[in-house]
Formats: C-alpha cells, sequence, structure tokens
C-alpha cells in the first residue's frame, strides 16, 4: 500500500459459479447437467449460460439465436430475480459465520476480510474450504475463492480457476505474478482503459507498474496513481460490511424489458411499475426527492436520460410517475426502447403525516396498505388496475450495489 499496510491483511473473493444458471439447475433438477441459458421474459439476450452450455461457445451478452446455433440443444429457462436474491441473502448468512467483514460486491461475489478470525477458524484455506463445503451442502451450488493479502489480488486469484476454484496469492508471490498478468485481468480496467493502456505500450500489470505515473496522470487525471498502483498489486482499500457502506444519493431501478417497446402505452405502463417500486422504496426509508430522473436504452444500447426537479420532494408514485412521463414526452423514441429507469434525488427525510383534506388522506392510507402487503408479499402481490394485463412483470436488473438487506443508509440534505 502507498506507505504501507498497517498489518498484513487476508481478504478471500468469494464468486459463485455462473449463479443465475446453476440456482436454476438445483431448483429443476431435471436441468442439471443439462446445457441452460437463463434468459429474460420474453427477452432474446442470455443472462447467464451454465458450463455445460458454455462448452458449446454459448456466452453471457449473446442473443438467443446465437446461442441456439452453438448449441442447438441448449434449454432456455426465464429468469427469477427473486429466487436468486433469496439465495444469495443465504449464502451471505454463510460468510457472516466466519467474520463480521463481509462486503456484498455483487448478487453472486463477496469479499471476506479474515484476518481477525483466523486465530478462530484456522488459516484461510481452512476458512474458504469450509464456506466451499456449507455452500455445496446447503445449496448444491460452488463456488470460486481467491484469497490473497487485499481484495484487487483476491479477486484476481477467484477467477484464475473456475469452477470450483481455490487460488492463493501469497504476498511474497506478488511483484513476480504481475509481471506476466494481463492488464485486463484487474478489476477495474475496462475495454477503454485497456486500449488507452495499450496505446501506452503498456500490455502487463508489471509494465503498468513500472511506467511513469506522471504521463499516466496527464493521461487519466486522478485516476493515473490508482493505475499505478494498481499495476503493482497495491490495493488498500477496505472490505467495508453494509452497515458501514457510503450512504446513497438516490433511490432508483431499472428494468430490462421483456421485448423492445415502440407503443406509448406499453412503455407508460412499464413507468407505472418502476415509479411503484421507487416510491414504495422511498416510503419505506422514510425519504423524498426533489429531482425525478428517467433513462431510456434503445434497441441498440444508445442510452438517453433526462431529469425535472419539482418545488417539493416526493415519494408518491402518482406524483413521481407524473414527472417521469412529462420526461418521457420530450423525448422523440426514434428507436424501439429496451430499458427504462426511473430515479429520484436530492433527497430529503419526510415525516410521516396524514394530509389534512379527505381525498389525500383516503389515497395515503391505500398506499399504506398497498405497501404493507407489497413489503411482506413481494413486489405486486396488490398492484394498480392498469397493469394487471400484464402477464409478466420486467426482468429487473440487479445492481452491482445490491445488497441483501437492502439500503441502510440513505444520504439527505
Amino acid at each position: 500500500m502507498s506507505g504501507g499496510e498497517p498489518r498484513q491483511r487476508t481478504i478471500l473473493h468469494i464468486d459463485m459459479n455462473a449463479f443465475f444458471a446453476s440456482v436454476e439447475q438445483q431448483a429443476n433438477p431435471s436441468l442439471q447437467g443439462k446445457p441452460i441459458a437463463v434468459v429474460g421474459s420474453g427477452r432474446t439476450v442470455v443472462t447467464t449460460a451454465s458450463y455445460e452450455a458454455r462448452a458449446f461457445g454459448v456466452k453471457t451478452g449473446m442473443n438467443k439465436w446465437e446461442a441456439l446455433q452453438a448449441c442447438p440443444h441448449l434449454i432456455l429457462v426465464v429468469g427469477d430475480n427473486r429466487k436468486y436474491t433469496h439465495t444469495s441473502t443465504q449464502i451471505n448468512r454463510i460468510f457472516r459465520d466466519f467474520t463480521p467483514e463481509v462486503e456484498t460486491f455483487s448478487i453472486d461475489e463477496a469479499f471476506l476480510d479474515v484476518t481477525g478470525s483466523l486465530a478462530l477458524f484456522g488459516s484461510a484455506e481452512t476458512i474458504a474450504c469450509r464456506i466451499k463445503a456449507l455452500i455445496r451442502h446447503r445449496f448444491g451450488l460452488t463456488c470460486s475463492i481467491g484469497i490473497a493479502p487485499n481484495k484487487l489480488l483476491a479477486k484476481l486469484a477467484s477467477d484464475m480457476k473456475k469452477p470450483d476454484g481455490l487460488t492463493i496469492i501469497r504476498p511474497e508471490e506478488v511483484t513476480r505474478l504481475m509481471e506476466i498478468i494481463p492488464i485486463q485481468d484487474l478489476c477495474g480496467i475496462g475495454v477503454k482503459t485497456r486500449k488507452q493502456l495499450n496505446s501506452l505500450g503498456i500490455q502487463t500489470c508489471g509494465e503498468l507498474g513500472r511506467f511513469p505515473v506522471e504521463i499516466l496522470r496527464r493521461t487519466f487525471g486522478v485516476i493515473g496513481d490508482r493505475l499505478h498502483l494498481m499495476g503493482k498489486g497495491i490495493d488498500d482499500s477496505p472490505v467495508v460490511p453494509v452497515e458501514e457502506a457510503e450512504e446513497v444519493k438516490s433511490v432508483g431501478h431499472s428494468m430490462t424489458l421483456d421485448r423492445d417497446l415502440t407503443a406509448r402505452r406499453d412503455i407508460l405502463k412499464y413507468l407505472l411499475q418502476l415509479s411503484e417500486m421507487v416510491g414504495r422504496r422511498a416510503r419505506r426509508y422514510g425519504v423524498a426527492g426533489k429531482t425525478v430522473h428517467l433513462t431510456i436504452r434503445y434497441a441498440d444500447f444508445t442510452t438517453v436520460g433526462k431529469q425535472q426537479t419539482r418545488n417539493q420532494a416526493t415519494n408518491s408514485t402518482e406524483e413521481i410517475y407524473a414527472e417521469a412521463v412529462k420526461i418521457l414526452d420530450t423525448f422523440e423514441l426514434l428507436q424501439p426502447v429496451r430499458l427504462l429507469g426511473v430515479r429520484i434525488t436530492n433527497l430529503c427525510y419526510q415525516r410521516e403525516q396524514l394530509p389534512l383534506f379527505e381525498k389525500e388522506r383516503r389515497k395515503a392510507l391505500a398506499t399504506g396498505a398497498m405497501d404493507a402487503v407489497n413489503n411482506r408479499y413481494g413486489d405486486f402481490s396488490v398492484t394498480f388496475g392498469s397493469l394487471l394485463d400484464e402477464e409478466e412483470k420486467g426482468s429487473f436488473v440487479i445492481s452491482p450495489a445490491w445488497r441483501p438487506e437492502g439500503i441502510r443508509n440513505v444520504e439527505v440534505k
């Protein structure tokens, strides 16, 4: 670390193998050992492919036709995000049996700092093997685990052996290893950054770590120093449990649609659905937002967005929806729409107080009753009449920032 770490840490990165597909295979034994691909309801894009399907060349992001061409006997399974979030929550509880320092990186990944657990449970390898055995026994699932002195290297290690791998990067191995690791193998270096680094003659992490940091700063700005340290395998970022996570600045949901939409009336149904989810989530945490954002992604993956700021903050489904519709009507939809997102920002706390006027009072009571049912029994157990003709709800995008416990802290003004 820059200036040296105060102590030698032991970090685990746990990555569930082909998580969505593996959960489906365990839920339906007839799918076990067969090539399957998880897709959204009515959607043609592969979300996750089982390892049996990957052996035929089926990959995440393929459209259905490409996947079936690669594997004619591929079985397509409509994804069930509730099933995945429930399983992920249960798996995270296993992690917390070994350490309270657990950071959920995404629905199928987590970092664990087991530095303080070694005296109680034994070596990091012992802890990793116990976690793997518990997950296999309770859920029939496999995971790959990387063990290293920091998060960057633990993530790198977990990617080295899949499925069901266990890889250890020891401190004394880091310098030699980084000499041969391609820069694109590091978490945080995407296609654009890789191309920029390649243009500077940088192909490996070792080359990145030796490259003049001044040039990296001029090329990449403030992240130049971070890239330089990454090339050396240095990362002092802590494992951050959800209860210590940075306060969020917005409440929102995005949705990949079951099919590309062109008709305004169809788009409005999904906007209402999203507005309800955002409003209910905000009401649950006692916040309201003054600014409503609408994001639209077209069929060619072009993404556009606009926002509208109100005079008063709101967490009302009706008012969020009304603002989203106003924003929608400012767009000239030149292509079919494949994704919609609604978000509120400029948050403030809102005290629970029933309106004085009878009409608004009845509306608030009805909203509270709907929230109570949906919070307990699941999204849209009670819903708006205009949504009742929808056979399926949209395929919700589970954010990389998803947490099993939901939002704990909301940043407000």
